[in-house]
């Protein structure tokens, strides 16, 4: 008995070091993000031992995991019909508000979801909880897009997967039946998801066969860069959860299908030195001065061309194409390694003539928007989802 007491202050002492974690003072619900932090880290090692000892891979044991734990906080709505369809080979949610007597046509808004190219899906609770409340508050048809994830494919393909769910979804006979004004459609995505839908925009402005485009543009805390690892909010945040600096090379990693023994080389920025002749012209199109080696690896762009192809890398698209896109809305995060990636663009696509909303939260952190359900419920969650809703209302 005595030995058990000995024996728990100790476990809690070790509790409390693998839970605790530096925090700004600023960051909103610093305990419950350590918490949820370290539930992640816990996970993720499980994970990574499982792929380690070879009994599956790491990430599609993490998919199952969150996948099984979120079907316990499910919200559902009466108000809300929900249906799966195909859209041109990719599966699609679609949330449809109730039809009013006074209105012919809605509003709608095409979502892309998040989670590093490789979690997540558009019928866990995190994303149909966020789409159906989208489509109650906008009274908008909402098409939550369920793109191929990794390991199961790589880049280009969860690019060609959003890219033709959403021009399916424009053509008028498809805008006809779910009753949507062509005239007021939107692509949104948030973290990889924003990366889609600012790669798919693109795409889109540059189709002249195209008879309807978007009319607007949102990117929530969006990757949109490879080039440079160490900008301000990479090394500023690099031990923050949801997302360090190492996950989100690996992430990268996985998505163009690379080596995880190239982390090291990337991190350094090796991949865009002054001697990587590809990477020359793309330099000139950032709008502020990367951190850039003398020398680096000139093979590792030869081995992943994706690292610099702006289906890929939006932010390095050329002034052209970016002049093209709609209005845009881009929500940053203070504590978030991307905050950097989605200023840029937005600065970018200021300067080409684009109207750019950049609203930025000084106490958020990466991911926070879709995290409003218990025991996931962050008031940075409700503020950021909030923000965003209220920008697609007043300019959808």
């Amino acid at each position: 008995m005595r030995a058990a007491w000995l024996l728990l202050p100790a476990l809690a002492a070790l509790a409390a070091y693998y839970v605790y974690l530096p925090l700004p003072g600023a960051v909103s619900d610093p305990w419950k993000l350590m918490l949820l932090d370290a539930t992640f880290r816990a996970v993720q090692q499980t994970c990574h031992l499982i792929h380690y000892l070879r009994l599956s891979h790491h990430l599609i044991v993490l998919n199952y995991l969150i996948c099984t734990f979120d079907k316990l906080k499910s919200v559902s709505s009466e108000d809300i019909k929900i249906t799966d369809a195909v859209f041109d080979g990719v599966e699609v949610r679609v949330f449809e508000p109730p039809a009013k007597g006074d209105e012919s046509l809605k509003r709608s808004v095409v979502y892309i979801h998040g989670g590093g190219w490789a979690l997540a899906s558009a019928r866990t609770s995190l994303y149909n909880n966020l789409c159906r409340i989208m489509a109650e508050s906008l009274n908008a048809v909402v098409v939550s897009v369920e793109y191929r994830l990794v390991p199961e494919v790589c880049f280009p393909e969860q690019y060609h997967d959003a890219l033709r769910a959403t021009k399916h979804f424009l053509q008028p006979d498809v805008l006809a039946e779910y009753s949507v004004d062509p005239s007021r459609i939107a692509i949104s995505g948030d973290s990889a998801g924003g990366n889609l839908a600012a790669a798919v925009c693109q795409q889109l402005s540059k189709d002249e066969d195209l008879p309807i485009r978007p009319k607007l543009q949102a990117l929530i805390y969006p990757v949109l860069q490879a080039f440079d690892f160490n900008t301000p909010s990479y090394q500023q945040n690099m031990n923050m959860p949801v997302l360090p600096r190492y996950v989100m090379i690996n992430y990268w990693i996985d998505y163009i299908n690379g080596d995880y023994g190239l982390a090291h080389e990337l991190l350094v920025n090796n991949h865009t030195a002054l001697n990587v002749g590809r990477a020359l012209s793309f330099r000139a199109r950032l709008n502020y001065k990367p951190v850039v080696q003398p020398t680096g690896t000139a093979a590792i762009v030869e081995r992943l061309p994706a690292l610099l192809d702006v289906r890929a890398v939006p932010l390095l698209a050329d002034d052209a194409t970016l002049a093209r896109l709609p209005r845009t809305y881009v929500l940053t995060c203070e504590n978030d390694v991307l905050r950097d990636d989605g200023a840029m663009y937005a600065t970018r696509l200021e300067r080409a003539g684009v109207p750019v909303t950049l609203d930025h939260f000084h106490d958020c952190f990466h991911g926070c928007m879709i995290f409003t359900v218990w025991p996931t419920d962050f008031s940075a969650g409700v503020r950021t989802r909030d923000s965003y809703i209220k920008w697609l209302d007043e300019n959808l």
